[in-house]
Formats: structure tokens, sequence, C-alpha cells
């Protein structure tokens, strides 16, 4: 399963993004619903200096959105990034099917060594 020098680079970005606790339960989280930086701050205990460094590496990384909230802005909105989150599932998609292709040809080859041995 080759993948393309830019689905690498994605890659390369998301991975370590997804390496920490807290950035996973962030996309968590935003996989609900958006939310303020204030709201996932409250999730956490954390000081809020930490949270916005979580929230800089996701957005780096292009996993997380950034809005402004009508009316005010003060206020950030977060949310998840669809596009590199379904890049990522067909990546990891991929993943599967090969390594289940894997196993089955594993079934195979002991079910074939068994016969060859009882014959």
């Amino acid at each position: 399963m080759a993948i393309t020098i830019e689905e690498a680079n994605h890659l390369d970005a998301w991975l370590p993004a997804l390496a920490d606790p807290t950035r996973r339960r962030i996309l968590e989280m935003l996989g609900e619903s958006p939310r303020t930086a204030s709201e996932i701050h409250q999730a956490f205990a954390i000081a809020a200096p930490a949270v916005s460094r979580h929230l800089r590496v996701l957005r780096e990384a292009g996993l997380v959105v950034e809005r402004s909230v009508p009316g005010d802005k003060r206020v950030r909105l977060y949310g998840l990034a669809s596009e590199p989150i379904d890049e990522l599932c067909r990546w990891l998609e991929g993943l599967s099917r090969s390594w289940q292709g894997q196993l089955d040809a594993f079934k195979d080859y002991v079910a074939l060594r068994q016969e060859s041995g009882r014959s």
C-alpha cells in the first residue's frame, strides 16, 4: 500500500499531534460538537495556556479549524477539520485491509500444510 508524498507529509504532521492523550481527547470532544477554548479548558485539569498550546498544535497539523463567533471577536470556536480525519481513516483502512490479507494468506498456508501433512 503505497502513499503519495503529499499523504506522507500529512501523516508526518498528524501522527505527532495525535500522540498526546490530551490532544486526542480534545479531538473526541470536537467530534461531538464545536467548542470554545474555555469549554475545552473546563474538561481538563490543566492551565488555560496549556490548552491553547494543544489547540495550536492541532491547528498547525490541520486537524482542527478555528472560527470567530459572530458578535464576539474575542471568542474563538474550534471544530474538527473533516478532510484530514477522512484521509487518516482511509489510510488506516488500507493498512487494515493489507493486514487482513496477510492473515488470510497465513490461514490458507496453515490449512494447506495441515492437509499435506495428513495425506
